[in-house]
């Protein structure tokens, strides 16, 4: 009878570990799920914006830039898109300089979202779906504000080692950043060389930080 008993209870152990080991696997699956969805890696990173926006003034430009740099830094492939800011002249330069330019580019992106979107007042951030764009996918967003004017923004999605990751934003849904900035990095460059790059959008964080210059 002791011998049945134990038994039983063996046989009980091994059921709840089981059904542990199954639930495990089910989360599991849904953590993985939710790190391939594109739209899903964007509406993490504007619930981030959000409270970012909502406790705005008191954290100040340096708070909401530390609240939202390793964010950035998560959802958005600063280095291919620092690559395409650049352009072609990207090979020519040394393993340091590029170095050097993706870490300037990365603290201008998360300087810029902080200096944009510094403050709430009823503002709605909405992913509105996806549309496939060769072997990435544009995910459609628009944020509302309280007056009902809304404005359009897209993200260009790339898969980066199994996770979804923004490689370029388009303004009213069409304008493309990376576009924009190419040509505008491209006449620093030409001008003063990778140094001068470099000490531009180190100006232009210190400026935002400072809140002498809005993003452009």
């Amino acid at each position: 009878m002791t011998n049945l008993v134990i038994l039983a209870a063996r046989r009980g152990k091994v059921r709840g570990l089981c059904t542990a080991l199954l639930a495990l696997g089910i989360l599991a699956e849904s953590a993985a799920a939710l790190a391939v969805d594109p739209q899903n890696s964007v509406r993490g990173f504007y619930d981030t914006l959000l409270t970012t926006m909502k406790d705005g003034r008191t954290l100040g430009q340096s708070g909401r830039y530390g609240r939202l740099a390793p964010v950035v830094d998560r959802v958005f492939d600063i280095p291919f898109m620092t690559r395409l800011a650049i352009g072609p002249s990207w090979t020519t330069f040394s393993p340091a300089q590029q170095q050097q330019l993706t870490e300037a580019f990365r603290h201008y992106i998360a300087a810029t979202y902080a200096d944009r979107f510094d403050s709430y007042s009823g503002q709605q951030l909405q992913v509105t779906g996806e549309r496939p764009y060769n072997a990435d996918v544009i995910v459609q967003t628009r944020i509302i504000k309280s007056d009902g004017e809304t404005t359009s923004l897209n993200y260009l999605m790339r898969q980066n080692q199994g996770s979804w990751q923004i490689s370029d934003v388009y303004l009213d849904g069409t304008i493309s950043q990376l576009a924009i900035q190419r040509s505008e990095f491209h006449s620093i460059l030409r001008r003063d060389g990778v140094d001068g790059l470099v000490m531009a959008l180190n100006r232009k964080v210190d400026l935002l930080g400072r809140g002498v210059a809005k993003a452009s």
